[in-house]
């Protein structure tokens, strides 16, 4: 997969994950979710990678999810489509739709086989952190 929002770099035996959208303070969005989702699956299939650092381009770490959608940015139903509901209408919590996207990087990053290790190069926010 050819990454945009993040860099993926192996060099003696060390993946280094960087967040790169500088200009927004590497601000997470859903094509950066899917792409460190990517990028954990193919690290844990590479045997020559053996520990994950991830960091971010610029003067930032990651200044949480990106809010130029407004309040869509939050709305599960508006972002991904209506989630599995109850007949009483409460949310079905079994549905995978309904994690939002910073948990779903967290979980895959708990999976993960090789050792990761945050290199925080700036602010942190939410997501993030």
């Amino acid at each position: 997969m050819a990454y945009e929002t993040i860099k993926y770099e192996i060099a003696e035996q060390i993946l280094t994950i960087t967040l790169n959208r500088p200009d927004k303070l590497n601000a997470f969005n859903a094509q950066m979710q899917g792409e460190l989702i990517d990028a954990f699956d193919a690290a844990d299939k590479d045997d020559d990678v053996r520990a994950i650092i991830v960091t971010g381009a610029g003067r930032g770490f990651c200044a949480g999810a990106d809010l130029s959608s407004g309040a869509d940015t939050f709305d599960r139903d508006a972002r991904r489509g209506p989630v599995k509901r109850f007949a009483d209408g409460k949310v079905d919590y079994s549905d995978s739709q309904v994690r939002d996207g910073g948990g779903q990087v967290t979980l895959r990053i708990f999976k993960c086989l090789k050792p990761v290790i945050a290199a925080v190069n700036g602010p942190a926010v939410g997501i993030g952190v």
